[in-house]
This record gives C-alpha cells, sequence and structure tokens, in this order.
C-alpha cells in the first residue's frame, strides 16, 4: 500500500531494506544507552572500587558514614562524566564529518572509536587507560549521536518521521536494560566482573559496525554533496516507489539553498536561525535537568542509599530499566498522531508529581544513618518507575527527534552539533555534580528538579510549536513563520 505524506504527493511504502536500515543505525542509540547503564553499576560493584577507589569503598563500609555522601567523590565522578566531556567536543567534529562525507560515514567512525573503547576499558589496570577509555567512549557517541539522529529522520517518509526517529531513543532504552542487566549477573563475578561489562560495550558497536557498512546514505546527504542522480537512486529504493519526483524536487531545492551558504555557522547565528538553534538547546538542556541520567546513572548507588542491599539495588534498576523500554513504545505510536506537545505537557506532569514526592519522603524518613523502611522504599522504587516512564515517551525521545527534524538543511548538521554538544554538557555536569549535590543538597536535590520540570512546561506551553506531518525541508515556512513568538525572528531576506 502506498501512503503519502502531508503534501500529498511525497509518495512511500515500508520495504523491508528501509526498516533494516532504521534498526541498524539505531544500534547507535544501544551504544549510547549501554554506557550510560553500565556507569552507575560497575561504580557500585566493590571490585571495581577497590581497585580504583579504595577510599570510596572504604567509606561505604562505614555503618555512621552519611547515606547521602558515602559516594560523593570527585574522580569517582569523573569516570562517569569524562565522556560527556570528549562527546560534546567530538559532536562538533562529526558535524563537519557529516557534511563532508556523509552520515554514514561518521556512524562508521563513531562505531571503531567505541569498540576501541570497549577493549581498553576492559583490560584497564591503572586510572588513566579507564580514563582515556572514557574519552574513546565520548568520541564514539559524539560521532553516533550526531549522526544516527540526523540519519533517520532524513530516511524517514514524513508521515512516520516521528515513530522512526524515536528508534534511536528505544535503543537507548533498550542499551540501558541490557547493561542493568549485565551488571547484575556480573556483580556476582569476581574480581573482574566490571571487566565484562565495560567489555560488552563492544557488542553494540561491532552491530553499528556492520550496519554502516549496508546501510545507504541518506539522498539529502548525496544530493547535498553533487551526487543527484545516486541520491535519486537512493530515495527511491528507501521509498519503495519510482515515483519520488515531489520529493527529489523539494530536497534539491534545499540542497541549492544550502549550497548558498559558505559558512553554516555564521548562517547559524543570524536571527532567522534562532528559532531551531534555541528549540534545539533548550530541549537538550530541558531533557537532562529532568534528572533522568542522575537516576540512570546512579540507578543502583540511589537505590542502595535508601536501604536496598547491593544485589537488590541492580535488581531494582534493572526493573527501572524495563519500564524504560516499555514505556517508549507508547511514545513510537503516539507521536505522529497526538504530536510532541501533548506527549510533553503530560510528561511534565507526571515527571513533577513523582520527583516532589520523592522529595518529600526522603526527607522526612531516610536520615543520615540507616535506611528507609520496605514499605516507604518500595513506595520510592515505584515513583521512579512513574517517573521513567513518562520520560520515556516523552522528552527522551523528543529531545532528540524535534532538533533532528526543525533545521534546514543548510544548518542542520552545525544546529545539530549545537544540541547534541548542548545535551553531552548537560550530562556532564549532571554525572559530575549529582553525587556531590546528593551529599550537600539530600532529598531537596529532588525537588531542585522538579522546580526544572514546571519551568520545562511553560517552555512546551509558550514556545514550542507542533511539528507533526510537516515535511522536513518546510517547516521553516509552516511553522517558525506561524508562530506568534517565532515568527518576529524570520524576514524574508534572512529566511
Amino acid at each position: 500500500m502506498t501512503n503519502t505524506g502531508n503534501e500529498g504527493d511525497f509518495k512511500s511504502k515500508i520495504t523491508a531494506y528501509v526498516v533494516f536500515c532504521w534498526i541498524f543505525a539505531a544500534f547507535g542509540g544501544l551504544m549510547f544507552g549501554y554506557d550510560i547503564g553500565i556507569s552507575g553499576g560497575v561504580t557500585s560493584m566493590d571490585d571495581f572500587l577497590i581497585k580504583f577507589f579504595p577510599h570510596v569503598h572504604e567509606k561505604k563500609l562505614h555503618a555512621h558514614e552519611d547515606n547521602y555522601c558515602k559516594y560523593d567523590d570527585p574522580n569517582l565522578q569523573l569516570f562517569t562524566s569524562s565522556l560527556y566531556l570528549a562527546a560534546l567536543v567530538a559532536s562538533f567534529a562529526a558535524s563537519k564529518l557529516c557534511t563532508m562525507f556523509g552520515r554514514r560515514s561518521t556512524i562508521f567512525f563513531g562505531s571503531l572509536f567505541f569498540m576501541a573503547a570497549a577493549v581498553l576499558s576492559a583490560l584497564g589496570e591503572k586510572m588513566w587507560m579507564l580514563i582515556v577509555g572514557r574519552i574513546l567512549f565520548g568520541i564514539g557517541v559524539g560521532f553516533g549521536n550526531e549522526a544516527v539522529p540526523l540519519f533517520l529522520s532524513e530516511v524517514a517518509p514524513v508521515q512516520h518521521r516521528g515513530a522512526v526517529n524515536i528508534l534511536f531513543q528505544l535503543f537507548v532504552t533498550i542499551g540501558i536494560l541490557i547493561a542493568n542487566l549485565v551488571n547484575y549477573g556480573t556483580s556476582k563475578v569476581h574480581p573482574g566482573g566490571w571487566r565484562i561489562s565495560l567489555g560488552l560495550a563492544g557488542v553494540p558497536a561491532l552491530f553499528l559496525f556492520l550496519g554502516s557498512i549496508i546501510i545507504v546514505e541518506t539522498p539529502a546527504s548525496l544530493i547535498e554533496r553533487g551526487h543527484h542522480e545516486k541520491g535519486r537512486q537512493t530515495l527511491e529504493k528507501i521509498r519503495g516507489v519510482k515515483d519520488v519526483d515531489a520529493e527529489f524536487e523539494s530536497i534539491v531545492h534545499a540542497c541549492e539553498v544550502a549550497e548558498k551558504v559558505k559558512h553554516p555557522l555564521k548562517k547559524l547565528m543570524q536571527k532567522s536561525s534562532m528559532p531551531p538553534l534555541i528549540i534545539g538547546i533548550l530541549m537538550q538542556v530541558f531533557q537532562q535537568f529532568t534528572g533522568i541520567n542522575a537516576i540512570m546513572f546512579y540507578a543502583p548507588v540511589l537505590f542502595q542509599t535508601i536501604g536496598f542491599g547491593s544485589e537488590a539495588s541492580l535488581l531494582s534498576s534493572v526493573v527501572t530499566g524495563l519500564v524504560n523500554v516499555l514505556s517508549t513504545f507508547v511514545s513510537i505510536f503516539a507521536v505522529d498522531k497526538l504530536g510532541r506537545r501533548v506527549l510533553l505537557l503530560q510528561a511534565c506532569v507526571q515527571m513533577f508529581i513523582s520527583q516532589t514526592v520523592i522529595g518529600v519522603i526522603l526527607h522526612a524518613l531516610l536520615k543520615p544513618t540507616g535506611s528507609l523502611d520496605k514499605g516507604p522504599a518500595i513506595v520510592v522504587v515505584v515513583l521512579v518507575c512513574m517517573f521513567v516512564m513518562s520520560f520515556a515517551w516523552s522528552w527522551g525521545p523528543m529531545g532528540w527527534l524535534i532538533p533532528s527534524e526543525t533545521f534546514p538543511l543548510e544548518t542542520r548538521t552545525a544546529g545539530f552539533a549545537f544540541a547534541v554538544s548542548s545535551n553531552m554538557l548537560c550530562t556532564f555536569l549532571i554525572a559530575q555534580v549529582f553525587l556531590s549535590m546528593m551529599c550537600h543538597m539530600k532529598a531537596f536535590i529532588f525537588f531542585f528538579f522538579a522546580a526544572w520540570i514546571f519551568v520545562m512546561g511553560l517552555f512546551v506551553v509558550f514556545l514550542l510549536p507542533e511539528t507533526k506531518g510537516v515535511p522536513i525541508d518546510l517547516i521553516a515556512d509552516r511553522v517558525w513563520k506561524k508562530h506568534t513568538v517565532w515568527k518576529k525572528f524570520m524576514d524574508d531576506q534572512d529566511a
């Protein structure tokens, strides 16, 4: 059956080959998610702490140590956060690579860096090996997170663009779940369980490497680099139809406009480029300041803090990981029907309630020493799951989807690099300071994140336009120029 997009004459049908391309590219998300999930579990393993952070292990053993502060160590946090600082820098290099050599080549190089990082980390004997491994992981993440969402948005037909792009976030959640399961298993392997956890990061990278050899380059990237005939052939291949004239001409026109822009970064700083740039950056900042990565990085640590044993805390993080995966399917089925804004606003309400009530329970019941009673501890786990659930069908996938579909071609790779780097910067900050914040703010850290979520809701209401069903190269005319606030930034000469 042939589908038509919002344009009416953008024809396509879903073929086995294009689904194959979507899935293999989305392994970039699995790679990223595995690393998010693996870090917190590894840093709570005694064998890992004894080898690299013995003073943290000593603090952990002391019953009188403050519950909120026993993991507060800048070097332990640097182990997790150094990856994201590297990814921040790498995303700009990936932007240039995407423009010059294409999305597929960038994905290919990202997988190589990630595999090298997995090997070095698994063999780590000295702290410098761990940190270099984290930096290599970061380069791989920066390359993958830049190229994969762009690839998915550009190969997806307009009527399914939201669902296809969310495959990236779905695979992120699957990666987190797999990492939690691996940590649960390797925590029983002594003394090298942590090596297995870190080394297995090479598996999703290997799948991404193989996929990058087989998948096509996006038509937009091919045409942008002057390969018009190959671009048309590729468009026919991924759309499954021969009649692609309208979409091909739309892409060619966008590429002709892009070709006139010799300095994309300079263009990106112009007034007419501000709407997608501001939205792209704020989506990333808000995504991280929901507190999600604080919970996903340090779920085992968090659950130990509220009184679960080491094994129980890892198992609890597996449960939250499973909730994360299943809830992302809601977004895949709903995003192109309900739209982006509905999912984001609903989630703001649910996340605000969850974070606030967790804060109230911990403030009232969790003292510096001792632990929560079983009943309140289970309630906290349920609330964490409610929080993760709403994030998984909203700010998680939308954080990548909206920036990848709102930049025009002439600033798309540069603009998305700013979005990715903003995500990595905020992720770095949260990863670097969360344990210290938990030590100093105690339960009030959850109120801190709840306040951010309230601001996010206002942002969606007043500043975020709906992009459901709008062809990717027509968003400037259909969205920005018609929005109450953003139309003031647009003018014919600059746009």
